[in-house]
């Protein structure tokens, strides 16, 4: 990953996490997620980048088998203390998964994709260990948040000088090089500024653009299609045991002494 969190940029992270603005992006973009991916129960989810588990403890109220990869060890930790034994949990790189083929029914990158080093290895890793379908949560580069984010980049703020946004489009010619002619859903949503939800506090925090593409967060899920699958077909035929060896004895008496005298 291109930045990996420690526990400064962490507790920047979720001091805005905890924020009114944070809390309204992130309650909007969990419909969205929901929408989008509609998990059932005991589906298998990995969430990619999950830093200390703040999506991991939704996705395990909703009773999915839940695991999470981070490529910070402060991160990891973390997570642990607050989901115990509920979650598998392992440090590593989104560029190169422990995991084996097909091992879950979904796979999510939330406000991860914007740090990674390679964003194009990583959606074919996690298409790779994902059988039904692959989730992307970002910052809309195209919206008034992801231009107030990048400014704040620039002036130095640590959680954002590293990061890189993304639009639909971009995001969408990502997946199609990483899963080809994959059926794509997306949306957006829009959360009002903190000074307006300060002015103007309304019961709803957030307004659903659906397909309003300039939204301040987007949402975007790719279903895996396989052009060549196979089932796992019983043999329902016994095999009969040989009425007689295809060389006799005699004969292979005779090829072992041959062999002994060469």
């Amino acid at each position: 990953m291109g930045l990996i969190f420690d526990k400064n940029t962490a507790d920047s992270y979720d001091s805005w996490y905890r924020s009114l603005q944070g809390r309204a992006t992130n309650n909007a973009l969990e419909q969205l997620i929901l929408s989008l991916l509609d998990p059932k129960p005991r589906e298998r989810v990995l969430d990619i980048g999950c830093g200390t588990g703040n999506h991991l403890l939704i996705f395990s109220k909703l009773g999915l088998d839940v695991s999470g990869i981070d490529a910070s060890r402060y991160m990891i930790e973390k997570a642990k203390e607050r989901l115990g034994h509920r979650c598998t949990l392992k440090r590593s790189m989104a560029e190169d998964l422990p995991f084996d083929d097909n091992e879950f029914d979904l796979a999510v990158f939330i406000n991860t994709l914007e740090y990674l080093d390679d964003p194009l290895q990583a959606l074919r890793e996690a298409g790779r260990v994902a059988n039904k379908k692959v989730f992307i949560g970002v910052i809309n580069s195209l919206s008034w948040n992801g231009f107030k984010k990048r400014i704040q980049g620039y002036l130095g703020d640590s959680l954002f000088s590293h990061a890189k946004f993304f639009n639909l489009w971009q995001l969408t010619s990502l997946l199609q090089r990483a899963y080809g002619p994959a059926p794509i859903s997306w949306g957006c949503i829009k959360t009002r500024p903190s000074f307006v939800e300060k002015m103007m506090p309304f019961r709803k925090n957030f307004i659903n653009w659906n397909h309003f593409p300039f939204g301040s967060c987007l949402g975007v899920s790719a279903t895996m299609i396989y052009r060549i699958k196979t089932d796992k077909i019983p043999l329902k035929i016994r095999l009969k045991k040989a009425s007689q060896p295809l060389i006799d004895v005699k004969t292979l008496e005779n090829l072992n002494r041959s062999n002994g005298a060469q």
